[in-house]
């Protein structure tokens, strides 16, 4: 698809952590929904969120696409978000969330689908080091492309600098980047974090040039291990602090 770059910005809302609603293309969209209460979320590592929605799932509105990065962890898909699943017509996430799930469309790495006049294609991302899927799943990342719109990255958990690399390598200019960051860490790497941390959001934000980077994923979970002032810190550091955009909560603002 050729794309002229009529519009150059997006609108957006950040509910909270992984969680941003943007308006693409005539179309609402969604991702990772997580709308709990603060709480602890039990399993083989105990999750706690510490920061309840900026707003409540009833005031999101009509959502056209939910763009879910993987179904495993209570911080990109909680209770109240898997409710909020059942009001969406269209739920992307990887195959394995769609053999999960009921009404759930999984993409391969690199499959594309057309919704509304979007091309979304599936993209990889690595929720660790390498090998780490049977410990923390398969995931995925999309990219959102459509005529007279800016190109979309919305990159999941992904903490690898060489999945980014591949995805700009393959896709060319990437206008928005939604890098989910927080130097996730449960402890199950030891020092490996899960997400971009500081530094490999700054390397990430390096291949993808020009692109505003939009970063979430940083606040609201005990096991983000770094503050939005460390990566804001970095990327002032780096020469890039005008390129990054933390969007405040519970607000909408122009990408």
């Amino acid at each position: 698809m050729t794309n002229t770059i009529a519009r150059t910005t997006i609108e957006a809302l950040h509910i909270g952590g992984p969680t941003l609603r943007f308006r693409y293309a005539g179309l609402t969209w969604l991702t990772d929904p997580t709308f709990d209460a603060p709480r602890d979320y039990p399993g083989s590592v105990v999750l706690r969120k510490l920061d309840g929605p900026a707003i409540a799932p009833e005031q999101v509105g009509t959502v056209d696409v939910v763009l879910l990065s993987h179904d495993q962890h209570a911080d990109n898909l909680d209770i109240s978000g898997r409710e909020f699943l059942t009001t969406v017509p269209t739920v992307l996430s990887t195959p394995d969330a769609a053999e999960r799930m009921e009404d759930v469309r999984g993409l391969r790495n690199w499959e594309t689908v057309t919704v509304g006049g979007v091309e979304v294609t599936g993209v990889p991302a690595l929720h660790g080091p390498e090998g780490c899927e049977p410990f923390s799943g398969v995931v995925t990342g999309f990219v959102l492309r459509a005529a007279d719109e800016p190109t979309v990255y919305v990159s999941g958990d992904n903490a690898s600098v060489d999945v980014v690399r591949e995805i700009v390598e393959r896709v060319g200019r990437i206008d928005i980047a939604v890098l989910n960051v927080g130097a996730a860490n449960v402890g199950r790497f030891g020092d490996t974090d899960v997400t971009l941390n500081a530094r490999t959001a700054v390397q990430a934000a390096e291949l993808l040039n020009e692109a505003v980077i939009v970063a979430v994923h940083g606040e609201g979970w005990s096991h983000f291990s770094e503050t939005l002032d460390r990566l804001a810190s970095a990327f002032d550091h780096a020469g890039r602090r005008a390129q990054l955009v933390v969007p405040p909560r519970g607000e909408s603002i122009d990408l």
